[in-house]
């Protein structure tokens, strides 16, 4: 499970609706708890450096990622997730989102934007041992 502040959860889907019609990305930091929940406290913006197809693929910019997993590990934060937008596409990984897809135990949040309106947010934990048996798997989120 995922667990969002509405803050959050609102910032990611604004996040999309200001990039539409590109891809908007990001991290999410946090902590996972006991059980096993991922509790995001800060989801940070990226920008989207593919310029060959942003408007149904993205990338973060590795130097970009460094700096914010090693700023989110200052205030006591891991990288927990990712969250990214589908312009006018439903809030369904795709195989390309799979195939990029390499923190394990991460969250993989999607929005569907459609005509620059955010609709369904979903999202899908990355599970397996290694790339050969990879999946990304539903999962709750509780927006609170």
């Amino acid at each position: 499970m995922l667990k969002l502040k509405k803050a959050d959860y609102a910032a990611i889907r604004a996040h999309g609706e200001e990039t539409y019609p590109y891809e908007c990305c990001g991290v999410l930091l946090g902590q996972m708890d006991d059980d096993g929940v991922r509790i995001v406290t800060t989801a940070a913006r990226c920008g989207n450096t593919r310029d060959d197809s942003p408007r149904n693929r993205y990338h973060i910019d590795p130097k970009e990622l460094i700096r914010i997993q090693r700023e989110g590990r200052d205030r006591g934060e891991d990288i927990i997730g990712f969250y990214h937008s589908h312009p006018d596409h439903p809030a369904q990984w795709s195989s390309t989102d799979l195939a990029e897809a390499h923190w394990f135990g991460c969250s993989y949040v999607i929005t569907a934007v459609a005509k620059g309106k955010a609709a369904i947010t979903n999202s899908f934990e990355l599970t397996g041992f290694d790339e050969n048996d990879k999946k990304l798997v539903d999962e709750k989120v509780e927006v609170a």
